[in-house]
């Protein structure tokens, strides 16, 4: 290992290797990034967070007001990889069954059989997912986590990749759920859709003008998914950034230790292992976008508030302060010495 500009560099032929297949690789995420250009006007940092997802396999929620494009860039996404994809409107009379589907009587056979729901396809946007009741919740815990549904006695495998995109709105709060906090922690990112500048929002008006709809034909298969999948998982991340992440996750459950008794009070509970591994899978995805055959610091720093800004729970006396769990993890990254 040698240190260039304080990035850990490894300087053997095979990081030599790794970048080289991930660059030749990574032109298939160069042509999606390209087709949806063409589409959304900006919001690149949400698009390389649900490109992740894909990546790793992880399940992303999307919070922003309306209108700010999550749903057209998620439509879009699945259209270009050719992926099966469907939308479910999250409302308070949902039925779990309207989500997996049920058991349907044959008249002509006398038997049961299973019709399925449209949690079947690979691509899953949960929209307003926080508007449905627990039950619903909790049927759709099961098929993120053990990636099946049950349907009467018989357990269905879901297809793969499966991924749920889930979008709440932050503003109106009446008549919702709040998500569990185990499904919650299942969520691999939590990422915040902000307002377009100045200069977007005038590129966004230019397009609407014109009233028509860009067609959008798949540049990648699932295949072609499955591929650049195990190609990130050749992504080499050194013992110090492993070390550098079950720092900055054990700084969230005990910061005292870590230096900064003074958050102590304002953490009701720290982020689980599962954050741990999300960080550093996430990490490697984002280096694997920017062409790199080896994760670094910056990578960490790119994706840590998306993966621990749901995962940090606050006390009261954070709230009184009008301290987040954002500004707990800006904090603990500005501490936490990197390597």
């Amino acid at each position: 290992m040698t240190e260039l500009r304080g990035k850990l560099v490894q300087t053997g032929p095979d990081i030599s290797a790794i970048t080289q297949n991930i660059q030749q690789e990574s032109l298939l995420l160069d042509r999606v990034l390209t087709e949806m250009d063409r589409v959304i006007v900006g919001q690149r940092p949400m698009l390389e967070r649900i490109l992740i997802g894909f990546l790793c396999g992880g399940h992303i929620l999307l919070e922003g007001v309306p209108g700010l494009a999550k749903t057209l860039t998620v439509s879009s996404l699945a259209r270009l990889i050719k992926a099966r994809f469907n939308r479910i409107q999250f409302t308070p009379d949902l039925l779990p069954a309207d989500l997996t589907g049920t058991l349907i009587y044959e008249q002509h056979s006398g038997d049961f059989v299973a019709r399925k729901g449209p949690i079947f396809a690979n691509l899953i946007l949960a929209d307003e997912i926080n508007r449905a009741p627990a039950k619903v919740q909790s049927a759709l815990l099961e098929a993120m986590q053990e990636r099946q549904v049950t349907i009467g006695d018989t357990s269905y495998p879901l297809d793969d990749p499966f991924l749920v995109l889930a979008t709440q709105n932050p503003i109106e709060q009446e008549g919702t759920y709040p998500l569990p906090e185990a499904q919650i922690d299942r969520f691999m990112l939590k990422v915040k859709v902000g307002y377009p500048t100045r200069a977007e929002e005038r590129q966004i008006l230019d397009r609407m003008m014109e009233d028509k709809q860009l067609p959008l034909e798949p540049v990648v298969s699932l295949d072609d998914l499955r591929r650049v999948r195990e190609s990130v998982r050749l992504v080499y991340t050194d013992d110090k950034i492993k070390d550098y992440i079950v720092d900055i996750v054990q700084a969230t459950r005990t910061p005292a230790d870590a230096g900064m008794p003074e958050l102590a009070p304002l953490i009701d509970y720290g982020a689980s292992p599962r954050a741990t591994i999300f960080l550093a899978r996430a990490a490697r995805a984002h280096a694997f976008l920017r062409r790199r055959g080896y994760v670094t610091p910056e990578d960490v720093k790119a994706v840590g508030a998306d993966v621990l800004r749901h995962r940090i729970a606050t006390s009261y006396e954070a709230e009184a302060e009008e301290i987040d769990s954002e500004a707990i993890v800006a904090q603990l990254f500005d501490h936490i010495e990197v390597p």
